[in-house]
């Protein structure tokens, strides 16, 4: 019913059935992931009013719910690194995975991704939980909007834009002090390059320049 795969490697049909409604398939060398995606195969769909929630299991240290799959979402992709913190609940899907987990060498963890068959009232619950709680709380948008970016000021603006003029110019001629003679050509070619920076991704990039 199910498939999985993990980016880079063969896909994955060696489904583990734990019980009526929880199944689950291994990950071996799990450190080393980035990305799953996870799919119904096709040929079995779910019952009327039922979907799955997918969970992502690291032996000794618990469990994530990751998201969800249903008739009408039949596979979702999943990143891994970077983006795991354990959760804690008292849910039959956590318990039953749980029960698959083992102590393993750090170096060489196989993971497991949990698949849950529940009525999608109860998925689309826990889903809202999920979302909730991976929104910034309101006292963190706060400061996160009142923080002001250097180059709001104009002066700031214009210093960060004469002194990318100053570095690129000085990577070519070599020098940074003394009277240098600068062709036109190259403050053309600057001006060409920044000008479609500027339109591709606007003037982050001189927040990065050397101070």
């Amino acid at each position: 019913m199910f498939g999985c795969c993990v980016a880079g490697r063969l896909l994955q049909t060696n489904l583990q059935q734990i019980d009526e409604t929880h199944a689950m398939f291994e990950l071996p060398a799990a450190s080393s992931i980035n990305h799953v995606c996870v799919f119904l195969l096709g040929t079995v769909p779910f019952p009327d009013g039922y979907g799955c929630t997918v969970h992502f299991f690291w032996p000794g240290k618990g469990f994530q719910l990751l998201g969800m799959l249903s008739n009408e979402k039949p596979s979702a992709i999943f990143r891994l690194r970077g983006t795991y913190s354990p959760q804690r609940g008292s849910s039959a899907a956590h318990s039953a995975f749980s029960s698959q987990q083992q102590q393993q060498p750090t170096d060489d963890v196989t993971a497991v991704l949990g698949l849950a068959i529940e009525p999608l009232g109860d998925i689309a619950a826990q889903m809202a939980t999920l979302q909730s709680s991976q929104q910034p709380s309101a006292e963190t948008a706060m400061v996160l909007a009142a923080r002001p970016s250097p180059l709001a000021d104009p002066a700031q603006l214009a210093e960060r834009v004469v002194k990318h003029l100053f570095n690129y110019v000085a990577g070519f001629t070599g020098s940074v002090s003394g009277d240098v003679s600068v062709p036109m050509s190259l403050i053309v070619k600057w001006y060409e390059s920044f000008v479609a920076k500027v339109r591709n991704g606007g003037v982050g990039f001189l927040e990065r320049v050397d101070e």
